[in-house]
């Protein structure tokens, strides 16, 4: 297959944990890959496991926080291959928990930047490309945050629950472009995010793995029908066994 007959993938996040797990899905099936994070090593390390060549695997290093971020990304995306047909919204970012009030501003300006604006935009400008050929799906990945409203992530839960009303909206302005837009809301995953913690048995979480299978589910559900919500949950509780 050359880079002009295979589809394209934009992936954020994608040097470890879900997004490289996506990825590697993505490649198994033919997909040429923008691959985007903020880490050189571990972009490249993703793309030597895809086994696809430099031209079908374009690496590109970027800060989601920044501002001009999205835009960047999705020109140099659209400069190497001249199209987009999946794009995946999986970045995200909080710092440990900390109590709201204890929150730096800085942080809090991080978590809504990476996990809700870089999103939207990234959504808007590629959603823009894909209306025009008619075809298109577009992914982000929230959390259960979301609806659980942890303590101390509250600005994360909202950031997620953000997301995902966002998706709703969006697919049905979208939805007669045809273009699906879908949101993925996984409980514990086990990647870096979660650092280690007594209180969960990491041998019950789900891998991401199990979260690239939903993103495939997804990207080959049927012409006439949408996923717009997607709610993954480890099949057995990591917290059960817990006593505080």
């Amino acid at each position: 297959m050359t880079q002009s007959d295979a589809r394209v993938a934009l992936v954020t996040g994608a040097g470890r944990g879900i997004g490289r797990a996506v990825a590697l899905a993505l490649a198994r099936e033919g997909f040429s890959l923008c691959l985007a994070a903020r880490t050189y090593a571990e972009l490249e390390e993703t793309r030597r496991l895809t086994e696809l060549p430099a031209k079908r695997a374009l690496i590109v290093l970027v800060d989601l926080a920044a501002e001009e971020a999205p835009e960047n990304l999705a020109g140099a995306a659209l400069d190497h291959f001249g199209r987009i047909d999946v794009l995946i919204n999986n970045a995200g970012w909080a710092p440990p928990r900390v109590p709201l009030l204890k929150l730096r501003s800085t942080d809090l300006a991080r978590m809504i930047a990476v996990n809700l604006h870089a999103p939207i935009a990234l959504t808007r400008i590629v959603a823009a490309k894909m209306s025009t050929s008619g075809r298109g799906a577009i992914v982000n990945i929230a959390s259960s945050a979301a609806r659980k409203t942890p303590a101390s992530e509250a600005v994360y839960a909202a950031a997620k629950a953000g997301l995902v009303a966002f998706t709703h909206a969006a697919f049905a302005e979208l939805r007669h472009q045809d273009v699906k837009l879908s949101v993925i809301v996984p409980g514990l995953v086990d990647t870096a995010l979660i650092p280690p913690n007594k209180r969960i048995d990491r041998a019950l979480m789900m891998p991401p793995e199990d979260v690239a299978a939903a993103v495939m589910q997804i990207v080959n559900s049927p012409p006439r029908t949408c996923p717009v919500e997607v709610v993954l949950e480890p099949q057995r509780d990591p917290a059960r066994g817990y006593k505080a």
